[in-house]
């Protein structure tokens, strides 16, 4: 028993031993600190410490400890602890005057010459009446001072005329000329149709915009093409996997085509009203025969289809605009089997960047828009003459417009659509403008037009011509129209 006894007393004798030691640190530590503090304050170097904490609530910091030992006062004293509560007092009292708002106005010295205080470039007219005048050439004036001439449909500000709930991804004139009736798809799925000609007024005979609004899908109508016999009927694409037939004269919107895994539809076209031409966002062009109830589907892209078109006088002839940065153009006269089968690849056109549309003119010209901040134009005027397995490999535009496509998230991707029956045969394109304009250009590339007005307030993205008269409409991200007549 003397053993276990002498073990027990040893061990209480290294815990009091080692509680002694901790002690005389813990209190050399504070006079250490003690100290610092009131050498730095009799210095005036005191500063404000990192404030590690990790709450999200700002917290007045505290003055670093100090060492007594080094200030030459005891441990522990009054002195120290006085000193140490009035740097706390002074640091909140600083940090709150910080905090406290600045009631009025404020007054500062500006740097001369940090600004312009000019207008800026953005909102500004590129192309005016200026350079219509300094044209030279007698038919290009006539042209430009036509366009130009187009002014802003007056009986309604554009804010009046929401045609659709919200943005707009696809805008359209009803063929007609007895009325101008404008179409428009949005992100939601609506249809809404504007009569820009009604007299529609309301119960104090005050004008109002003549508008109806038709929920056809259940996602974004991505296009929209009419009838090609009647034009009684409206053809629409949407991002829900169904294409709709719209009969504008009984209101029923009936479904034509829905895919089996249900791809989102990127475009539509519709050809001697039994021929459906149909693009998705996996990079699937496809052909259905509405009246034998017959679907050909050829994997064109490795990526989203953005647009296509068919060649107005030659429809085999097929043009397609990728995500993946490449314009191609197809004959669909000749399938081939490998490596996949797809129709005759007849050209294609690497990009720097995606490229957004691809479109037919009457006369041959396709026209591309890319996010490489251009507008490029290939001139065939023999393109109904290409044979089925005509093949001119990588292909350069003949015209390049510089022109601004970055719309970013909330403006519809910019599209250049061309007049498809110009009046006199004179060929031009439409193209919105992120400073709100509409820019018109000819089949050469020469800009005929800018459009503007200060009632535009928001970039009309979704432009289009109607297919014979001078009239332009574009579309807001807001869903409202904006027409040029």
């Amino acid at each position: 028993m003397e053993e276990p006894n002498e073990y027990e007393r040893r061990r209480e004798e290294n815990i009091l031993r080692n509680k002694e030691i901790l002690q005389r640190l813990q209190i050399d530590a504070a006079s250490v600190a003690a100290t610092r503090i009131a050498a730095r304050s009799s210095s005036g170097s005191a500063s404000k410490p990192k404030n590690r904490s990790v709450k999200k609530e700002p917290q007045s910091p505290l003055p670093r400890r100090k060492s007594s030992r080094l200030a030459g006062l005891p441990a522990d004293s009054e002195v120290t602890k006085r000193k140490y509560d009035e740097e706390v007092a002074a640091l909140e009292e600083a940090e709150k005057a910080k905090r406290m708002r600045v009631a009025g106005d404020l007054s500062f010295d500006i740097k001369q010459g940090l600004v312009d205080i000019t207008k800026g470039a953005r909102f500004e007219r590129t192309f005016t009446d200026e350079n219509v005048k300094k044209t030279t050439n007698k038919d290009l004036k006539a042209m430009r001072q036509k366009m130009m001439g187009l002014k802003l449909y007056d009986r309604h500000l554009p804010n009046d005329i929401k045609i659709c709930p919200e943005r707009i991804y696809y805008m359209g004139f009803h063929p007609t000329t007895d009325k101008q009736l404008i179409f428009a798809g949005d992100k939601l799925g609506t249809l809404g149709i504007f009569d820009a000609q009604s007299n529609k007024e309301d119960e104090y005979g005050n004008p109002i915009a003549d508008i109806s609004q038709y929920k056809v899908h259940s996602r974004s109508i991505s296009t929209f093409a009419f009838d090609t016999v009647s034009a009684t009927s409206l053809y629409t694409s949407s991002y829900d996997g169904s294409i709709r037939k719209f009969d504008l004269a009984t209101g029923v919107a009936s479904e034509v085509f829905v895919t089996d895994d249900g791809d989102a539809f990127s475009g539509v076209e519709v050809h001697d009203a039994n021929m459906l031409y149909f693009a998705t966002l996996d990079g699937l062009f496809g052909r259905r025969d509405l009246r034998q109830k017959r679907t050909d589907v050829w994997p064109l892209h490795g990526k989203k289809i953005g647009g296509f078109s068919t060649h107005p006088r030659a429809p085999h002839l097929l043009a397609t605009s990728s995500l993946d940065r490449t314009l191609k153009i197809w004959d669909l006269r000749q399938v081939v089997k490998a490596p996949e089968r797809t129709p005759w690849l007849v050209a294609e056109h690497p990009s720097r960047l995606s490229v957004s549309s691809a479109l037919w003119s009457s006369t041959g010209s396709l026209a591309t828009t890319s996010y490489d901040d251009t507008v490029k134009i290939f001139n065939f005027p023999d393109a109904i003459k290409w044979g089925p397995t005509s093949n001119f490999g990588t292909i350069e535009p003949d015209t390049t417009i510089p022109h601004n496509n970055q719309t970013g998230r909330w403006v519809t991707i910019l599209r250049a659509q061309w007049q498809q029956a110009p009046p006199n045969g004179q060929q031009k394109l439409v193209i919105a403008n992120m400073n709100r304009f509409l820019d018109i250009y000819s089949e050469n590339g020469e800009q005929l037009a800018e459009l503007s007005d200060e009632n535009v307030t928001a970039v009309p993205a979704a432009v289009q011509f109607h297919p014979t008269q001078d009239w332009v409409a574009g579309g807001t991200s807001s869903g409202k129209v904006v027409l040029f007549r």
